[in-house]
């Protein structure tokens, strides 16, 4: 196994294990009603209080998360100039990881600090909570199929 391709596993293994950490405190939202509006305060403290932690207060630990992702782009990038690796493979490998990773930058990570403030109504607070869940299910099946990938790459 080459470097690149152990950089692109633990990297990818890392976030996978950050999403499913995430998921956990996410999950809650699946036991109340989708149609309810607002989700009750000990559901909505739990979530917000553990966003308020991974965002604001565990840094620089917090850090590390987007220190792995640019790791894990840069791998890619040089697997795609150096490595053995496919194009197929490559090339779905860049969708599964950057997707999810624009995602957070973009959305996920904003919406996490803006819940771990709690400074928005029930309502909005719900809104964040449940679009964090599905942006973190989206990412979590994308880094599972990238780390999927590779490994049955490597196992060939």
């Amino acid at each position: 196994m080459g470097v690149l391709t152990s950089l692109l596993t633990a990297c990818s293994g890392f976030l996978l294990a950050v999403l499913w950490m995430d998921l956990i405190f996410d999950s809650q939202l699946r036991s109340h009603d989708r149609r309810v509006e607002q989700l009750p305060d000990a559901a909505l403290a739990s979530i917000a209080g553990y966003y308020h932690r991974a965002t604001t207060t565990s840094q620089p630990m917090g850090g590390l998360i987007a220190v792995v992702m640019v790791v894990l782009l840069a791998a890619l990038a040089a697997e795609a100039v150096v490595g053995a690796g496919p194009g197929w493979l490559l090339g779905i490998s860049a969708v599964l990881a950057g997707g999810p990773i624009v995602l957070a930058l973009a959305r996920t990570v904003p919406n996490a600090v803006r819940l771990g403030r709690r400074t928005d109504t029930a309502a909005e607070q719900t809104r964040l909570a449940r679009a964090i869940y599905r942006d973190h299910t989206v990412c979590g099946l994308s880094m599972l199929v990238f780390l999927v990938l590779w490994l049955g790459w490597l196992g060939r």
